[in-house]
């Protein structure tokens, strides 16, 4: 049979060479379209929900995120932590059951959040708004108080607040540390902005 001139190997080459790069545009239409399904800089300023992957927060330790522009905190709190918190009461901390309403209605408890060992805060002090330091360690320098038991600490005008953002007695600052909405997608994924029952 006769190949008319035709020759294959070149037409294999060109039907080759356009489909890699049709494959190629397909990509590059998609990656913007994609990309154009999150959130704006604008909405999530404006509060949209934002995402924490804590699969790599150690006990102990502490990671920042940004939401609404301002600092959460997520705070893995070891087994120790969690006792030296929930033993401190009247005399020592200003509102040690939360009263004042500084979380959402499913926030319960002494630790202030859905799981005893993750903690989430926003990060601002409610004196005059500074960003108040992790002081995790107990007895620790210059926080200014005899038996630490570990917390946050405002050097601007000495709040001093513990593990679970509750502010202690005869301090500036008026109120516990704020807790944001939020929800756990997975054991790896919190979503700030987010209330539990809403999701």
């Amino acid at each position: 049979m006769a190949d008319n001139g035709v020759n294959k190997g070149r037409r294999r080459f060109l039907v080759g060479a356009t489909s890699v790069v049709g494959a190629v545009g397909a990509v590059g239409v998609a990656v913007p379209f994609v990309a154009s399904w999150q959130p704006s800089a604008r909405a999530r300023a404006a509060g949209a929900p934002v995402q924490a992957d804590i699969s790599k927060l150690e006990p102990g330790e502490r990671m920042t995120v940004e939401w609404r522009g301002r600092p959460i905190w997520i705070i893995n709190r070891t087994p120790e932590m969690i006792e030296r918190t929930e033993s401190l009461g009247e005399g020592v901390l200003a509102d040690p059951e939360s009263t004042v309403p500084q979380q959402p209605a499913y926030i319960e408890g002494h630790m202030r959040s859905i799981k005893p060992e993750i903690g989430v805060l926003i990060g601002i002090c409610t004196h005059l708004g500074c960003s108040p330091l992790f002081r995790p360690e107990p007895d620790a320098e210059g926080v200014g108080v005899d038996n630490w038991p570990g917390g946050f600490f405002c050097p601007c005008h000495g709040s001093r607040f513990d593990l679970a953002g509750r502010v202690f007695s005869n301090v500036p600052a008026p109120t516990n540390l704020e807790v944001p909405p939020y929800r756990f997608e997975n054991d790896d994924i919190i979503v700030i902005g987010e209330d539990e029952e809403n999701a």
